[in-house]
Protein backbone atom coordinates (compact mmCIF):
# COMPACT_ATOMS: atom_id res chain seq x y z
CA UNK A 1 0.00 0.00 0.00
CA UNK A 2 3.15 2.32 0.97
CA UNK A 3 4.00 1.94 -3.19
CA UNK A 4 0.33 2.85 -4.25
CA UNK A 5 -0.05 5.84 -1.93
CA UNK A 6 3.13 6.93 -3.32
CA UNK A 7 1.71 7.01 -6.91
CA UNK A 8 -1.62 8.28 -5.85
CA UNK A 9 0.43 10.99 -3.67
CA UNK A 10 -2.69 12.24 -1.82
CA UNK A 11 -4.80 12.55 -5.09
CA UNK A 12 -8.42 11.45 -4.57
CA UNK A 13 -9.32 8.61 -5.75
CA UNK A 14 -13.24 8.45 -7.51
CA UNK A 15 -15.48 5.20 -7.99
CA UNK A 16 -17.42 5.49 -11.19
CA UNK A 17 -19.93 3.23 -12.01
CA UNK A 18 -18.53 1.30 -15.63
CA UNK A 19 -21.82 2.78 -17.61
CA UNK A 20 -20.19 6.30 -16.96
CA UNK A 21 -16.28 5.78 -18.24
CA UNK A 22 -17.50 3.24 -20.96
CA UNK A 23 -19.97 1.55 -23.35
CA UNK A 24 -20.71 -1.90 -23.63
CA UNK A 25 -21.49 -2.35 -27.49
CA UNK A 26 -23.71 -5.74 -28.19
CA UNK A 27 -22.75 -8.34 -31.02
CA UNK A 28 -24.37 -9.55 -33.82
CA UNK A 29 -27.38 -12.06 -33.00
CA UNK A 30 -27.03 -15.02 -35.32
CA UNK A 31 -29.32 -18.13 -35.98
CA UNK A 32 -27.66 -21.07 -36.90
CA UNK A 33 -28.31 -20.92 -40.83
CA UNK A 34 -26.80 -17.74 -41.10
CA UNK A 35 -23.57 -18.89 -39.62
CA UNK A 36 -21.67 -20.38 -42.71
CA UNK A 37 -18.46 -22.52 -43.66
CA UNK A 38 -16.90 -19.71 -45.50
CA UNK A 39 -17.25 -16.47 -46.13
CA UNK A 40 -16.26 -12.15 -46.21
CA UNK A 41 -15.88 -12.00 -42.54
CA UNK A 42 -15.02 -14.63 -39.86
CA UNK A 43 -17.67 -14.36 -36.73
CA UNK A 44 -16.28 -14.40 -33.37
CA UNK A 45 -18.18 -16.48 -30.88
CA UNK A 46 -17.23 -17.12 -27.47
CA UNK A 47 -15.63 -20.50 -27.89
CA UNK A 48 -13.49 -18.86 -30.06
CA UNK A 49 -13.00 -15.98 -27.89
CA UNK A 50 -10.60 -18.45 -25.77
CA UNK A 51 -9.89 -21.72 -27.14
CA UNK A 52 -12.26 -23.07 -30.17
CA UNK A 53 -10.34 -22.51 -33.40
CA UNK A 54 -13.35 -23.93 -35.67
CA UNK A 55 -14.89 -20.60 -37.12
CA UNK A 56 -18.12 -19.55 -38.47
CA UNK A 57 -18.31 -16.83 -41.45
CA UNK A 58 -21.04 -14.50 -42.79
CA UNK A 59 -20.84 -12.72 -45.97
CA UNK A 60 -23.20 -9.95 -44.20
CA UNK A 61 -22.41 -6.11 -44.27
CA UNK A 62 -23.28 -4.81 -40.78
CA UNK A 63 -22.81 -1.41 -38.78
CA UNK A 64 -19.26 -0.70 -38.48
CA UNK A 65 -20.04 -1.57 -34.53
CA UNK A 66 -20.70 -4.68 -34.68
CA UNK A 67 -17.14 -5.14 -36.05
CA UNK A 68 -13.83 -5.20 -33.97
CA UNK A 69 -10.28 -5.23 -34.88
CA UNK A 70 -7.07 -6.11 -33.79
CA UNK A 71 -6.25 -3.88 -30.62
CA UNK A 72 -10.13 -3.33 -29.73
CA UNK A 73 -10.81 -4.59 -26.12
CA UNK A 74 -13.90 -7.44 -25.89
CA UNK A 75 -15.56 -8.89 -23.35
CA UNK A 76 -17.69 -12.25 -23.43
CA UNK A 77 -20.35 -12.31 -20.94
CA UNK A 78 -22.09 -16.06 -21.37
CA UNK A 79 -20.81 -18.90 -20.17
CA UNK A 80 -16.79 -18.54 -19.99
CA UNK A 81 -16.56 -15.16 -19.29
CA UNK A 82 -14.26 -12.49 -18.95
CA UNK A 83 -12.08 -9.73 -21.01
CA UNK A 84 -9.57 -9.74 -23.80
CA UNK A 85 -7.70 -7.23 -25.89
CA UNK A 86 -8.32 -8.86 -29.67
CA UNK A 87 -5.02 -9.80 -31.55
CA UNK A 88 -6.72 -11.77 -34.59
CA UNK A 89 -8.24 -10.21 -37.92
CA UNK A 90 -10.89 -8.21 -38.28
CA UNK A 91 -14.40 -10.20 -37.73
CA UNK A 92 -17.86 -9.62 -36.69
CA UNK A 93 -18.00 -10.39 -32.97
CA UNK A 94 -20.92 -12.49 -32.04
CA UNK A 95 -24.11 -11.30 -29.81
CA UNK A 96 -22.77 -12.64 -26.48
CA UNK A 97 -19.90 -10.49 -26.71
CA UNK A 98 -19.42 -6.87 -25.82
CA UNK A 99 -17.39 -4.60 -27.54
CA UNK A 100 -16.15 -2.01 -24.89
CA UNK A 101 -15.07 1.27 -25.88
CA UNK A 102 -13.59 3.24 -23.04
CA UNK A 103 -14.11 7.44 -22.88
CA UNK A 104 -10.61 7.93 -24.07
CA UNK A 105 -10.61 11.59 -21.67
CA UNK A 106 -11.30 9.25 -18.09
CA UNK A 107 -9.56 5.78 -18.86
CA UNK A 108 -7.21 4.31 -20.49
CA UNK A 109 -8.16 0.89 -22.53
CA UNK A 110 -5.62 -1.12 -20.69
CA UNK A 111 -6.15 -0.07 -17.24
CA UNK A 112 -9.72 -0.69 -18.24
CA UNK A 113 -9.19 -4.29 -19.35
CA UNK A 114 -6.97 -5.01 -16.00
CA UNK A 115 -10.05 -3.75 -13.92
CA UNK A 116 -12.09 -5.85 -15.86
CA UNK A 117 -10.23 -8.72 -14.99
CA UNK A 118 -9.85 -8.31 -12.06
CA UNK A 119 -13.22 -7.71 -11.47
CA UNK A 120 -13.88 -10.84 -12.92
CA UNK A 121 -12.82 -12.80 -10.16
CA UNK A 122 -15.12 -11.00 -7.69
CA UNK A 123 -17.86 -11.75 -9.89
CA UNK A 124 -17.09 -15.46 -10.09
CA UNK A 125 -17.00 -15.20 -6.05
CA UNK A 126 -20.09 -13.53 -5.35
CA UNK A 127 -21.95 -16.46 -7.63
CA UNK A 128 -21.12 -18.42 -4.71
CA UNK A 129 -19.71 -21.15 -6.98
CA UNK A 130 -16.50 -19.79 -8.79
CA UNK A 131 -17.80 -21.18 -11.74
CA UNK A 132 -17.22 -20.02 -14.99
CA UNK A 133 -20.44 -21.27 -16.78
CA UNK A 134 -22.50 -17.91 -15.37
CA UNK A 135 -23.64 -14.99 -17.25
CA UNK A 136 -23.58 -11.03 -16.31
CA UNK A 137 -26.01 -9.08 -17.37
CA UNK A 138 -25.33 -5.60 -19.21
CA UNK A 139 -27.03 -3.75 -16.72
CA UNK A 140 -25.73 -5.08 -13.76
CA UNK A 141 -22.25 -5.26 -15.49
CA UNK A 142 -22.62 -1.25 -16.06
CA UNK A 143 -23.31 -0.68 -12.59
CA UNK A 144 -19.86 -2.31 -11.35
CA UNK A 145 -17.84 0.62 -9.53
CA UNK A 146 -14.16 1.24 -10.86
CA UNK A 147 -11.27 3.49 -9.10
CA UNK A 148 -10.37 6.29 -11.40
CA UNK A 149 -7.59 8.49 -9.51
CA UNK A 150 -7.24 12.41 -9.54
CA UNK A 151 -11.22 12.50 -11.53
CA UNK A 152 -10.66 16.49 -11.88
CA UNK A 153 -7.24 15.90 -13.69
CA UNK A 154 -7.56 13.78 -16.75
CA UNK A 155 -3.72 14.37 -17.74
CA UNK A 156 -2.48 13.16 -14.49
CA UNK A 157 -5.22 10.60 -14.14
CA UNK A 158 -4.29 8.80 -17.13
CA UNK A 159 0.00 9.03 -16.41
CA UNK A 160 -1.11 7.20 -12.97
CA UNK A 161 -3.10 4.46 -14.92
CA UNK A 162 0.06 4.59 -17.30
CA UNK A 163 2.07 3.48 -14.65
CA UNK A 164 -0.01 0.86 -12.99
CA UNK A 165 -0.10 -1.08 -16.55
CA UNK A 166 3.71 -0.73 -17.23
CA UNK A 167 4.04 -2.66 -13.78
CA UNK A 168 1.68 -5.31 -14.38
CA UNK A 169 2.51 -5.15 -18.59
CA UNK A 170 6.10 -6.43 -17.18
CA UNK A 171 4.75 -9.25 -15.45
CA UNK A 172 2.38 -10.25 -17.85
CA UNK A 173 5.22 -10.50 -20.64
CA UNK A 174 7.30 -12.59 -17.83
CA UNK A 175 4.73 -15.12 -17.65
CA UNK A 176 4.35 -15.31 -21.56
CA UNK A 177 7.97 -15.52 -22.38
CA UNK A 178 7.99 -18.65 -19.83
CA UNK A 179 4.74 -19.79 -21.21
CA UNK A 180 6.24 -19.44 -24.83
CA UNK A 181 9.84 -21.04 -23.74
CA UNK A 182 7.75 -24.56 -22.76
CA UNK A 183 5.71 -24.49 -25.85
CA UNK A 184 9.09 -24.17 -27.98
CA UNK A 185 11.14 -26.87 -25.90
CA UNK A 186 8.17 -29.33 -26.33
CA UNK A 187 8.14 -28.88 -30.10
CA UNK A 188 11.76 -28.89 -30.39
CA UNK A 189 11.59 -32.11 -28.69
CA UNK A 190 8.64 -33.40 -30.89
CA UNK A 191 10.92 -32.09 -33.73
CA UNK A 192 14.09 -34.69 -33.13
CA UNK A 193 11.67 -37.42 -31.97
CA UNK A 194 10.14 -37.82 -34.79
CA UNK A 195 13.54 -37.17 -36.93
CA UNK A 196 14.88 -40.39 -35.75
CA UNK A 197 12.06 -42.52 -36.02
CA UNK A 198 11.60 -41.46 -39.97
CA UNK A 199 13.05 -44.29 -41.56
CA UNK A 200 14.08 -45.08 -45.57
CA UNK A 201 12.97 -47.75 -47.20
CA UNK A 202 15.21 -50.91 -46.04
CA UNK A 203 15.89 -49.50 -42.81
CA UNK A 204 13.31 -51.32 -40.70
CA UNK A 205 10.30 -53.55 -41.22
CA UNK A 206 7.03 -52.52 -41.06
CA UNK A 207 4.62 -54.43 -38.41
CA UNK A 208 1.53 -54.77 -36.88
CA UNK A 209 1.75 -53.60 -33.11
CA UNK A 210 -0.01 -57.24 -32.65
CA UNK A 211 3.24 -59.11 -34.09
CA UNK A 212 5.77 -57.89 -31.46
CA UNK A 213 3.11 -57.91 -28.93
CA UNK A 214 0.45 -58.19 -26.75
CA UNK A 215 -2.50 -55.97 -25.42
CA UNK A 216 -4.89 -56.21 -22.32
CA UNK A 217 -7.53 -54.52 -20.52
CA UNK A 218 -7.85 -52.80 -17.44
CA UNK A 219 -10.94 -53.40 -15.05
CA UNK A 220 -14.23 -52.24 -16.44
CA UNK A 221 -15.22 -52.48 -12.79
CA UNK A 222 -15.22 -48.32 -10.76
CA UNK A 223 -12.08 -48.54 -8.48
CA UNK A 224 -13.28 -49.03 -4.64
CA UNK A 225 -10.07 -46.77 -3.65
CA UNK A 226 -8.78 -46.91 -0.12
CA UNK A 227 -5.94 -44.99 1.99
CA UNK A 228 -3.57 -47.60 1.07
CA UNK A 229 -2.95 -51.25 -0.89
CA UNK A 230 -2.20 -51.27 -4.50
CA UNK A 231 -1.24 -48.00 -6.36
CA UNK A 232 -3.66 -47.14 -8.86
CA UNK A 233 -2.65 -45.97 -12.71
CA UNK A 234 -5.73 -44.22 -14.90
CA UNK A 235 -5.40 -41.55 -17.53
CA UNK A 236 -4.80 -38.77 -15.31
CA UNK A 237 -1.63 -40.49 -13.28
CA UNK A 238 0.11 -42.05 -16.11
CA UNK A 239 3.27 -40.15 -16.19
CA UNK A 240 3.70 -40.69 -12.37
CA UNK A 241 2.12 -44.29 -11.84
CA UNK A 242 3.81 -45.36 -8.75
CA UNK A 243 3.32 -41.38 -7.42
CA UNK A 244 -0.62 -41.54 -7.44
CA UNK A 245 -2.88 -41.01 -4.40
CA UNK A 246 -5.26 -43.26 -5.38
CA UNK A 247 -5.38 -47.17 -4.12
CA UNK A 248 -7.16 -50.17 -4.13
CA UNK A 249 -7.14 -53.29 -1.61
CA UNK A 250 -4.70 -56.15 -1.98
CA UNK A 251 -8.01 -57.98 -2.28
CA UNK A 252 -9.36 -56.30 -5.50
CA UNK A 253 -5.83 -56.45 -7.15
CA UNK A 254 -5.56 -59.95 -6.68
CA UNK A 255 -9.16 -60.15 -9.01
CA UNK A 256 -7.01 -58.83 -11.66
CA UNK A 257 -6.90 -61.26 -14.93
CA UNK A 258 -3.49 -59.73 -16.13
CA UNK A 259 -1.33 -57.64 -13.98
CA UNK A 260 1.62 -55.84 -15.13
CA UNK A 261 4.97 -56.82 -15.43
CA UNK A 262 8.37 -54.35 -15.36
CA UNK A 263 8.86 -53.69 -18.82
CA UNK A 264 4.97 -53.50 -19.78
CA UNK A 265 3.71 -50.43 -21.14
CA UNK A 266 0.22 -48.52 -19.98
CA UNK A 267 -1.23 -46.77 -23.18
CA UNK A 268 -3.73 -44.21 -22.56
CA UNK A 269 -6.96 -45.12 -25.20
CA UNK A 270 -9.36 -42.53 -24.66
CA UNK A 271 -9.28 -38.41 -24.82
CA UNK A 272 -5.34 -37.83 -25.27
CA UNK A 273 -4.86 -41.09 -26.67
CA UNK A 274 -0.88 -42.86 -27.24
CA UNK A 275 0.72 -41.56 -24.18
CA UNK A 276 2.64 -44.27 -22.37
CA UNK A 277 4.79 -44.98 -19.26
CA UNK A 278 7.15 -47.89 -18.52
CA UNK A 279 6.57 -49.96 -15.88
CA UNK A 280 9.75 -49.77 -14.29
CA UNK A 281 9.27 -52.75 -11.60
CA UNK A 282 7.76 -55.66 -10.29
CA UNK A 283 5.43 -53.55 -7.93
CA UNK A 284 2.04 -54.57 -8.03
CA UNK A 285 0.06 -51.84 -9.94
CA UNK A 286 -3.86 -51.89 -10.76
CA UNK A 287 -5.55 -50.19 -13.67
CA UNK A 288 -8.35 -48.68 -15.33
CA UNK A 289 -10.40 -49.24 -18.81
CA UNK A 290 -8.58 -45.97 -20.01
CA UNK A 291 -5.64 -47.78 -19.98
CA UNK A 292 -4.08 -50.45 -22.43
CA UNK A 293 -1.38 -52.82 -20.87
CA UNK A 294 1.77 -53.69 -23.42
CA UNK A 295 3.99 -56.34 -23.27
CA UNK A 296 6.40 -56.96 -25.82
CA UNK A 297 8.22 -59.73 -27.53
CA UNK A 298 11.88 -58.55 -25.94
CA UNK A 299 13.50 -60.31 -28.95
CA UNK A 300 11.64 -58.03 -31.56
CA UNK A 301 11.01 -54.85 -29.88
CA UNK A 302 12.50 -52.57 -26.74
CA UNK A 303 9.79 -51.09 -24.45
CA UNK A 304 11.56 -48.25 -24.39
CA UNK A 305 11.63 -47.86 -28.61
CA UNK A 306 7.90 -48.64 -28.52
CA UNK A 307 6.70 -46.21 -26.45
CA UNK A 308 8.72 -43.42 -28.04
CA UNK A 309 7.06 -45.14 -31.55
CA UNK A 310 3.30 -45.19 -30.00
CA UNK A 311 4.11 -41.25 -29.14
CA UNK A 312 5.60 -40.04 -32.12
CA UNK A 313 3.45 -38.63 -35.17
CA UNK A 314 3.66 -42.12 -36.52
CA UNK A 315 2.03 -43.75 -33.52
CA UNK A 316 -0.34 -40.50 -33.02
CA UNK A 317 -1.45 -40.87 -36.85
CA UNK A 318 -2.11 -44.27 -36.56
CA UNK A 319 -3.97 -44.69 -33.40
CA UNK A 320 -6.11 -41.72 -34.56
CA UNK A 321 -7.39 -43.39 -37.56
CA UNK A 322 -8.95 -45.87 -35.90
CA UNK A 323 -10.54 -44.20 -33.02
CA UNK A 324 -14.00 -43.70 -32.32
CA UNK A 325 -14.29 -40.78 -33.95
CA UNK A 326 -18.46 -40.09 -32.19
CA UNK A 327 -17.48 -41.04 -29.02
CA UNK A 328 -17.02 -38.16 -26.72
CA UNK A 329 -14.59 -37.87 -25.51
CA UNK A 330 -12.38 -39.82 -28.45
CA UNK A 331 -11.46 -43.63 -27.43
CA UNK A 332 -10.28 -46.83 -29.50
CA UNK A 333 -11.08 -50.22 -28.97
CA UNK A 334 -8.56 -52.78 -27.47
CA UNK A 335 -8.59 -54.92 -31.03
CA UNK A 336 -7.64 -51.83 -33.18
CA UNK A 337 -4.62 -50.81 -31.02
CA UNK A 338 -3.00 -54.08 -31.95
CA UNK A 339 -3.76 -53.21 -36.07
CA UNK A 340 -1.39 -50.21 -35.75
CA UNK A 341 1.43 -50.34 -38.09
CA UNK A 342 4.80 -49.37 -36.84
CA UNK A 343 8.64 -49.27 -37.73
CA UNK A 344 10.73 -52.06 -36.66
CA UNK A 345 14.39 -51.80 -36.75
CA UNK A 346 17.03 -53.72 -35.63
CA UNK A 347 17.26 -53.85 -32.17
CA UNK A 348 20.96 -52.22 -32.13
CA UNK A 349 19.17 -49.66 -33.97
CA UNK A 350 16.63 -48.99 -31.54
CA UNK A 351 18.99 -49.62 -28.60
CA UNK A 352 20.78 -46.60 -30.34
CA UNK A 353 17.83 -44.43 -30.60
CA UNK A 354 16.49 -45.06 -27.23
CA UNK A 355 19.89 -43.85 -25.35
CA UNK A 356 19.65 -40.51 -27.58
CA UNK A 357 16.07 -40.08 -26.97
CA UNK A 358 16.55 -40.75 -22.98
CA UNK A 359 18.89 -38.11 -23.13
CA UNK A 360 16.31 -35.65 -25.22
CA UNK A 361 13.26 -37.23 -22.57
CA UNK A 362 15.17 -36.35 -19.26
CA UNK A 363 15.84 -32.49 -20.78
CA UNK A 364 12.33 -32.31 -21.67
CA UNK A 365 11.37 -33.85 -18.53
CA UNK A 366 13.12 -31.10 -16.15
CA UNK A 367 11.66 -28.70 -18.57
CA UNK A 368 7.84 -30.09 -17.92
CA UNK A 369 8.21 -29.79 -14.04
CA UNK A 370 10.60 -26.61 -13.95
CA UNK A 371 8.97 -24.16 -16.04
CA UNK A 372 5.47 -24.72 -15.13
CA UNK A 373 6.51 -24.34 -11.77
CA UNK A 374 8.17 -21.03 -12.52
CA UNK A 375 5.07 -19.89 -14.59
CA UNK A 376 2.87 -20.78 -12.00
CA UNK A 377 5.11 -18.65 -9.47
CA UNK A 378 5.17 -15.67 -11.98
CA UNK A 379 1.02 -15.38 -12.14
CA UNK A 380 0.95 -15.82 -8.38
CA UNK A 381 3.63 -12.86 -8.44
CA UNK A 382 1.30 -10.86 -11.12
CA UNK A 383 -1.83 -11.72 -9.39
CA UNK A 384 -0.33 -10.11 -5.40
CA UNK A 385 1.06 -6.96 -7.58
CA UNK A 386 -1.74 -6.50 -9.36
CA UNK A 387 -4.08 -6.67 -6.00
CA UNK A 388 -2.04 -4.19 -4.51
CA UNK A 389 -1.95 -2.07 -7.67
CA UNK A 390 -5.94 -2.16 -8.43
CA UNK A 391 -7.00 -2.22 -4.58
CA UNK A 392 -7.56 1.74 -4.33
CA UNK A 393 -8.87 3.07 -0.99
CA UNK A 394 -12.72 3.35 -1.03
CA UNK A 395 -14.97 6.22 1.15
CA UNK A 396 -17.53 4.77 3.53
CA UNK A 397 -20.47 5.97 1.14
CA UNK A 398 -19.00 3.91 -1.71
CA UNK A 399 -18.14 0.97 0.78
CA UNK A 400 -21.88 1.06 1.59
Amino acid sequence: MNFLEKLLDGVEVEWKPLGEVCRFINGKAYKQQELLEAGKYPVLRVGNFFTNGNWYYSDLELEEDKYCDKGDLLYAWSASFGPKIWDGEKVIYHYHIWKVVPDASMISKKYLFYLLAWDTEALKAESGTGSTMMHVGKGAIEKRLVPIPCPDNPEKSLAIQAEIVRILDTFTALTAELTAELTDRKKQYNYYRDRLLTFEKGEAEWKTLGEVAKTYDGTHQTPKYSSSGVPFVSVENIRNPYKTKKFISVDDFEKYKYKPQKDDLFMTRIGDIGTCAVVENDEPLAYYVTLTLIRVDKNSILPKFLKYVIESHIGKSELYKRTLVNAAPIKINLGEIGKIIIPVPLLAEQTRIVTILDKFDAIATSIREGLPREIALRQKQYEYYRDLLLTFPKSEEVEA
